[in-house]
């Protein structure tokens, strides 16, 4: 189909043949068109208060279609012929095709005639020129107009939203996407964009077009169902519908385009008065940061220290460095900042902004010149006064170091000199002393270089008349001082140690003697009282008759010990009475010892209380082990009855146990006549207990007379009365298996012979190999699979042991449980017939539902004949039943 565009004004009608071709090659589009175009012209003629109903009849008489024509453009045309004749329609027909020609529209083959006639592709085409000169011709987007701008518009508008891609007027239209997505661009709250779906066009396009009907006041031009149906929908239907949307938006835009404009002008305003905001702002910091910064660059105060003056520079490089630049940029864009102002408020015809009084550009450059002129000479007037301070400096230091070497190393020094530490220092401490003051004497001889040469350097500070020269004569004058007196102090205590050395030689050789014969008397002292002292612990006679002949022997000890004391106490007051003679200070000890006399005194008096105590001690404890000896005898006498007694009973308990003398209520009354005899027997238990509780009083801890203990004693008991109470408990219980099951004496005996043989530990149970061996012996032919069943029945709790109870019990049930099998092997036959198997369906059949499926959950693991799958024969049914025993 060929377009209908934009190039120029004339040229908006192709010519007829191509236009009558295309509506005679698709019937469905003239249905679209008449359609389309009758709704599009009742849009219009319902402000004029009319409509038509055919298009091709109610334009004949050219009425309506003046009236049509006087809506859309807002003129008033020619008076129409009110007549109703051929020639008057005529006339009203070709004055509404001039009102046409004159908008500058070249009308192709249409003439009143047809019209008139009610040529019905003359009348659309008559429509669609209308449709294009007055609806679309204005249409402009981006220097693109006509179909081309309405295209446009529709692919900017709808470019967001998935599924759509308008491409042209036709079939981009078809899945209704598109007339939803320009609702929900202009009046997203009209449709719920997110549930529309592409493979739903009619949904899509139905929802579209109501809406554009209800909210949009767009008339329903087009039926969703035409659209769909046609492989191609009629282009200018489409065109005509979408540029009432267009039009129905294009008023919005321009209220949004009024208000933004609105808003610009606002914006451009408040951006001008913050600009003003931000220049009177910055012009005032950066006056006031000159104000402060001039007074600092203009005082040319010398400061008295090397430091402070390094600080100065410091501190005018980091202003140069840091602090001045950012304040040259500020002032850079202080100036761009005025003139960009003032080119804004000229371009919005606004009056020049004028900045408040000192604040001007003019005003902000005197100021920085003012500043720049206080720059010139700070720096080499800062340099000069370093040199200057360089040289005092260095003298300063070098003063300062000496003096500090020399403090460090006189530091002490007097009060080690004053310090009387010889005074209460041994011989050898005497000694290394002198050898110490010795080193001392030439350390100091060694510094009198340096004190000169401070001297020499405190002359000169003060001929250079140094600030600080005062404290400097201070600490010289001090340190002159010091070293005369060190050297007065150095030759004192010299003399001090010398006559200290003398004395203390002479008493050295005292402390010697004293210290050799102390040492051993204080170690035999001090072993004798750890031998009174000795807590013995003893069990029997002979061992306390032998600590008493021990202690005699000591006590023969004791006069000579006694002498030697005497003799060593003579040595320590010859010491005393130097001491005392020629006033020595003994603050110390004898270093070759630490035993005082009154130590040696002390001890010596302790051994002399210790002895009688230990006497007594001895004592006692003899006659203590006469009455632990006692107390032995008469447990040991009962011990050694009581023990084999309790012990022939339990022998005498398993004998009958294992043997099959008479019946089982014979062995349960004998029992009972052994439990009454034990029980009559506990007096004596209690008897014994009371002895033995006795011997812990005394805390006896071993018995020869008797290899018995209370403890053994005690688990004898207990153990006697759990193994009478347990075999009458398994007499009684083999009796109701036996009354139960229905077996005889002679089973019974039977049963008992094969346990007690197979019993090979003779403890009433037997192990797991024993039970195999038995099962064995009494026909049982089974693997590993049903002797594990079996266990688990005779020994449920997993010990390992199989009891004469359980033995029986499971002798008992087997015996049942073969009957059963008999019994099976009739009912397999009569339910298999005459196949050797049976299925599942039959079991299901034949059986209760539970039993059935029971069943056959315990068939699962064996599996029947190949051919017939789920069907076991009869071995394998009784193996599912009953295990792999041989039934």
């Amino acid at each position: 189909m060929d377009h209908y565009d934009s190039q120029q004004t004339n040229d908006y009608m192709q010519p007829e043949e191509d236009w009558d071709r295309d509506l005679l090659l698709d019937p469905a589009w003239e249905k679209q068109q008449r359609k389309t175009f009758t709704a599009w012209c009742n849009s219009h003629l319902r402000k004029a208060g009319t409509q038509i109903e055919n298009i091709e009849e109610d334009f004949r008489d050219g009425l309506k279609l003046m009236l049509l024509l006087e809506v859309i453009s807002g003129e008033r045309l020619a008076k129409p012929e009110r007549g109703r004749m051929r020639v008057h329609k005529i006339s009203n027909v070709n004055k509404a095709l001039d009102f046409i020609a004159s908008k500058g529209v070249k009308l192709v083959s249409i003439g009143a005639e047809e019209i008139v006639d009610g040529n019905v592709k003359m009348t659309l085409g008559m429509i669609w020129t209308i449709i294009l000169r007055f609806a679309i011709q204005d249409i402009s987007v981006e220097e693109t107009s006509a179909k081309e701008g309405l295209l446009l518009w529709c692919q900017r508008k709808t470019a967001p939203y998935k599924n759509v891609n308008i491409q042209n007027f036709h079939i981009s239209w078809k899945d209704g996407l598109g007339f939803c997505a320009l609702i929900h661009r202009h009046r997203p709250e009209l449709i719920d964009y997110g549930k529309l779906r592409k493979d739903d066009p009619l949904t899509n396009l139905n929802t579209a077009f109501d809406v554009a009907e209800r909210f949009l006041d767009i008339p329903k031009m087009l039926d969703a169902e035409d659209i769909v149906g046609t492989a191609r929908p009629d282009e200018k239907a489409i065109m005509t519908y979408v540029s009432s949307f267009y039009h129905a938006f294009s008023g919005a835009q321009k209220a949004e385009t009024a208000a933004n404009r609105i808003c610009k002008v606002l914006a451009v305003n408040q951006e001008n008065e913050q600009l003003m905001e931000d220049y009177e702002k910055l012009a005032s910091d950066l006056l006031e940061w000159i104000r402060r910064t001039i007074p600092w660059l203009e005082n040319r105060v010398p400061e008295n220290t090397m430091q402070a003056m390094q600080q100065k520079l410091e501190d005018f490089r980091d202003y140069r460095r840091l602090h001045k630049p950012p304040k040259v940029q500020e002032k850079c864009q202080l100036e761009i900042n005025f003139n960009t102002l003032q080119t804004k408020l000229r371009l919005s015809n606004r009056p020049a902004f004028m900045p408040s009084e000192g604040r001007m550009v003019s005003d902000i450059n005197n100021a920085w010149g003012c500043l720049e002129q206080a720059e010139k000479g700070y720096e080499e007037w800062l340099l000069n006064e370093i040199r200057r301070l360089e040289r005092l400096d260095h003298l300063a230091e070098k003063f300062r170091q000496k003096a500090s070497i020399h403090e460090a190393w006189t530091d002490g020094k007097e009060a080690m000199l004053r310090q009387k530490d010889y005074e209460t220092a041994t011989l050898s401490e005497i000694k290394a002393l002198l050898k110490k003051h010795e080193a001392f004497e030439s350390d100091l001889a060694a510094h009198q270089d340096r004190v000169e040469q401070i001297a020499a350097i405190a002359q000169e500070l003060n001929e250079l008349d140094y600030y600080d020269s005062p404290s400097v004569n201070a600490r010289c004058q001090k340190i002159c001082d010091q070293w005369d007196n060190l050297g007065a102090l150095t030759q004192k205590r010299r003399e001090a140690l010398e006559r200290t050395e003398k004395l203390l030689e002479t008493i050295d050789q005292l402390y010697l003697e004293y210290a050799k014969r102390a040492a051993p008397f204080n170690n035999w002292m001090e072993g004798a009282m750890e031998d009174l002292q000795d807590t013995f612990i003893v069990h029997t006679i002979e061992e306390i008759q032998g600590l008493t002949t021990a202690h005699d022997q000591f006590k023969a000890t004791l006069p000579d010990a006694d002498k030697e004391r005497l003799a060593i106490l003579d040595i320590h007051n010859e010491v005393s009475k130097i001491v005392q003679t020629y006033h020595v200070n003994m603050a110390g000890t004898n270093p070759y010892t630490t035993i005082t006399p009154q130590e040696i005194n002390g001890k010596w008096d302790h051994v002399r209380q210790l002895v009688p105590r230990r006497d007594q001690a001895l004592s006692e404890e003899h006659a203590r082990q006469q009455h632990n000896e006692r107390l032995r005898k008469q447990f040991g006498a009962q011990a050694n009855v009581i023990g084999p007694w309790i012990q022939t009973k339990m022998e005498e308990i398993g004998r009958i146990s294992i043997e099959m003398h008479g019946t089982l209520e014979d062995q349960l009354s004998h029992l009972r006549q052994y439990e009454k005899s034990i029980v009559n027997y506990k007096p004596k238990i209690d008897q014994l207990e009371c002895d033995h509780q006795l011997i812990q009083e005394a805390l006896i801890f071993d018995n020869k007379h008797t290899n018995y203990t209370m403890e053994h004693i005690r688990v004898g008991w207990e153990q006697l009365l759990t193994t009478i109470a347990r075999t009458i408990n398994e007499v009684e219980n083999q009796i109701l298996t036996r009354d139960a099951k229905g077996i005889s004496q002679e089973q019974m005996n039977e049963f008992r012979a094969s346990f007690n043989h197979f019993d090979r530990k003779k403890t009433g149970m037997m192990d797991t190999d024993d039970f195999r061996a038995c099962l064995i012996s009494m026909g049982y032919n089974m693997g590993e699979a049903e002797f594990a069943r079996i266990m688990s029945i005779v020994d449920p709790n997993r010990l390992g042991v199989v009891t004469f109870q359980a033995f029986i019990d499971f002798m008992s049930r087997e015996t049942a449980d073969t009957d059963t099998a008999d019994q099976v092997m009739a009912s397999f036959k009569i339910l298999a017939g005459d196949k050797n198997y049976i299925t599942e369906d039959e079991l299901r059949r034949e059986l209760p539902p539970d039993q059935a499926e029971y069943c056959i959950a315990r068939m699962a693991p064996y599996a029947g004949p190949d051919s017939v799958p789920g069907a076991l024969d009869y071995m394998s049914f009784s193996t599912a039943l009953y295990g792999e025993s041989d039934l």
